[in-house]
């Protein structure tokens, strides 16, 4: 009498990670590009002048901006901008200073905002302990 013996199969516990590297993948994909797509930034008409861009290869820039009703702004690598006052940004600034000295610091004003307003921000980011400043245009093309 022949036993026929089943043999039994040995369970496999393996993941199967092809399905998850297909989807990490068109992840990256989109998200590669829509980034370039978000930009934050406060909306300011900047004037426009042949200047040469700042070298890449020097650390991000603060950038203090100042739009057409006079709210301050700071942006600091990608960080969302919020209204301040003088004086919080005046210590911002400062502080970021203090931890980067080398750090260059970069005026924003729109076109329409008074002259007056821009030296204003300028004092006060001297006082905050600037050794210099730049201004931001547009490319006049």
């Amino acid at each position: 009498m022949m036993s026929f013996e089943r043999k039994r199969r040995k369970k496999v516990a393996e993941i199967n990670v092809v399905p998850y590297i297909d989807v990490m993948l068109v992840l990256l994909i989109i998200f590669m590009v829509t980034a370039p797509l978000i930009t934050q930034g406060v909306n300011v008409e900047l004037p426009q002048a042949e200047a040469e861009p700042l070298p890449t290869d020097t650390k991000p820039p603060l950038i203090a901006s100042v739009d057409i009703d006079g709210n301050y702004f700071l942006t600091v690598g990608d960080e969302q901008e919020t209204p301040l006052e003088v004086d919080e940004l005046a210590e911002l600034v400062a502080a970021h200073l203090q931890l980067e000295p080398e750090t260059p610091v970069v005026v924003k004003g729109d076109r329409r905002v008074p002259y007056e307003t821009v030296i204003d921000l300028m004092v006060v980011l001297q006082k905050a302990g600037v050794p210099s400043v730049g201004l931001m245009t547009d490319d006049s093309e």
